[in-house]
């Protein structure tokens, strides 16, 4: 049976993801910062909770070790993130971005993803079919938002698309280091919930598209891309 971690998974995107693997038979750990949610929603999706704050060292390692204990991981989600929003669901643009603000975000959707992978690697290169999934975004392309043709062109914010942005190159730097792996970034896309103020487009089921079927790849499949549910994104 094919164990699965979640990062923020007791709520959104990550939920629903959690509740499709749980439906395709695999094992999955709900990974949370926040105690009474997590262990709620692993309840409700018949899943396991695994306190995990991807800030917080001491439960990114007594998570790993926790998961050790019952038998290992074969796949790996990094999707906890967040996105700086200020008054009236702004978000920081050129003029109004702090450093601050940066490193908050960073923290979480950068250092969050590195520190979460690195205890948990050991685990990864023991399993016969290891994969990460990177929750990216496509405002991390820099195709796209360089291009004024392109609906992403006019997000104005700084922070979470170059948080992002290096999520996509720890992704094909991984990749290549791992080559036994398959490790991949997605875009869900516009989604409402919580990070953007419930101002998204489309449905958690409908993001979790992508995510539950880069978690499924076959070990021949493609590593070290970025993907949408219409397939490869450009970088």
């Amino acid at each position: 049976m094919t164990t699965t971690l979640i990062t923020g998974a007791n709520k959104g995107i990550g939920h629903e993801t959690a509740r499709r693997l749980v439906a395709a038979g695999h094992t999955v750990y709900v990974g949370a910062r926040d105690a009474e949610r997590g262990r709620r929603a692993a309840e409700r999706l018949g899943a396991r909770f695994v306190l995990l704050g991807v800030t917080d060292d001491a439960t990114v390692e007594a998570a790993a070790k926790t998961v050790e204990a019952d038998g290992g991981l074969d796949v790996l989600i990094n999707n906890a993130g967040i996105e700086t929003r200020g008054e009236g669901n702004s978000v920081p643009t050129a003029e109004t971005v702090t450093a601050d603000q940066m490193r908050n975000t960073f923290e979480t959707n950068v250092f969050g993803v590195i520190r979460v992978t690195h205890a948990f690697l050991p685990l990864l290169r023991r399993s016969a079919a290891p994969v990460v999934v990177n929750v990216s975004s496509g405002l991390a392309s820099l195709t796209h938002l360089s291009d004024p043709e392109h609906p992403a062109h006019f997000y104005p914010g700084i922070a979470y698309p170059t948080s992002k942005t290096a999520v996509n190159m720890i992704t094909v730097q991984f990749a290549k280091a791992f080559p036994d792996m398959r490790i991949n970034a997605v875009e869900p896309g516009f989604t409402k919930t919580d990070l953007n103020g419930n101002t998204g487009t489309q449905t958690v089921e409908q993001a979790a598209e992508i995510i539950v079927r880069m978690a499924q790849v076959a070990p021949d499949g493609p590593t070290g891309g970025f993907f949408d549910a219409g397939g490869p994104l450009p970088w």
